[in-house]
């Protein structure tokens, strides 16, 4: 089976660009679909940095929430964090940590049970579905 992705980037208070799919390959681990979520949602995170830039506007760093403290490790420090299920994870998806170590974004924690792309990306019910 293939993960989805589910994005949702907000500036000031509203969502300004919102996107679920499902993701281009099969992967091994949680940790892996994560980290290729994240890239998937680099593009538009850049286009709107350099849009904003380009306005005048100064652009911080963009922080990316995430809930895997895994893929947080590995984003931050690519394959030197690598363990022996991780070894596989293709480079490219490693451009993630270039950015951190440009301070264009930033991954941090965010527990699952706020994480408001799971509306998009699980079936949800209850007090958590009502609650997102």
């Amino acid at each position: 089976m293939r993960s989805h992705t589910g994005i949702y980037m907000t500036l000031g208070k509203g969502a300004m660009y919102t996107a679920s799919c499902k993701q281009k390959l099969n992967t091994k681990s949680s940790t892996e679909a994560k980290l290729v979520a994240v890239d998937d949602a680099m593009g538009q995170v850049l286009w709107t940095r350099h849009f904003l830039a380009a306005q005048g506007h100064h652009v911080p760093t963009t922080i990316i929430y995430q809930d895997n403290k895994r893929m947080i490790l590995l984003s931050e420090n690519s394959k030197t964090s690598s363990l022996k299920r991780t070894r596989h994870i293709n480079i490219c998806y490693f451009f993630v940590a270039d950015r951190i170590k440009k301070v264009e974004v930033k991954v941090e924690n965010f527990p699952t049970t706020i994480m408001l792309t799971n509306f998009f990306t699980k079936p949800l019910q209850g007090r958590t579905f009502k609650k997102i």
